[in-house]
């Protein structure tokens, strides 16, 4: 799986989605963590939903920059294998199995570009439901 400071296996896409499934976890149960924390009008005097916010949003943030990192990462080391067959294949054209690899590599990388949309759509759906909960009690700094 992960380790902990966010690497993904980018050998194996099966894993690397895998893997980014279990970090995406907190987004995927934004509402839910919404609803047990953020108290509504009339619980507001029991529980610091400012506070509460705060930290479900500071959670958020470390996690989406996390799976980036992660995402780019492996984006990068994949560029890195396909540029390699690249070469090997400019160097003896007829060699089929350096072929197969490549086109299998470049698939590989097309899908985890593919992953950067997904985490886009996965990020702002999550932060639209923070910010509709949340508004009254914490307002994010601006990033720039």
């Amino acid at each position: 799986m992960a380790a902990p400071d966010g690497t993904l296996n980018c050998e194996d896409f099966s894993m690397f989605q895998e893997v980014l499934k279990v970090m995406r976890n907190i987004d995927d149960r934004i509402i839910h963590s919404l609803n047990t924390t953020v108290p509504t009008t009339s619980f507001s005097g029991k529980v610091d939903a400012s506070q509460t916010c705060r930290q479900l949003y500071e959670s958020l943030m470390e996690a989406h920059l996390s799976r980036d990192r992660a995402i780019k990462t492996c984006i990068a080391r994949t560029s890195e294998v396909v540029n390699q067959l690249r070469e090997e294949r400019a160097k003896d054209s007829d060699n089929m199995t350096t072929l197969k690899l490549l086109r299998k590599e470049q698939t590989k990388l097309k899908l985890m570009r593919s992953e950067l949309n997904v985490e886009e759509v996965v990020n702002d759906r999550s932060l639209k439901v923070f910010t509709e909960r949340c508004r009254t009690h914490y307002t994010p700094p601006l990033v720039q």
